[in-house]
């Protein structure tokens, strides 16, 4: 599990709760179908395939931010995105992470 971790760029729950206390914000990447169903206390949507076109208003969004999905791949992919518009972003794998 650790290796995995380590290729999606998840850190341990108890540094997401922390972050998420400093004022965090957590986007969630599923669609809004899946957001609706359950979602992390305070998330915004963002469906992955909107991410780059949301880039500006994430830029004003309290950091860090943390993404998260069903799984941690589409979270992973939007980790991608948005680093590489100069943006530190943590990835949490699935939203279910990030129910404290």
């Amino acid at each position: 599990m650790d290796f995995l971790k380590k290729i999606f760029g998840m850190k341990t729950k108890a540094d997401f709760k922390q972050m998420i206390e400093q004022g965090g914000t957590i986007i969630d990447v599923r669609t809004p179908a899946e957001f609706h169903s359950g979602h992390p206390k305070g998330a915004v949507n963002i469906p992955l395939q909107n991410i780059e076109s949301k880039i500006k208003d994430i830029k004003k969004m309290k950091q860090p931010i943390i993404v998260c999905c069903a799984s941690g791949m589409r979270s992973a992919s939007a980790k991608a995105i948005i680093e590489k518009h100069g943006i530190e972003v943590h990835n949490a794998g699935s939203w279910h992470n990030l129910n404290f």
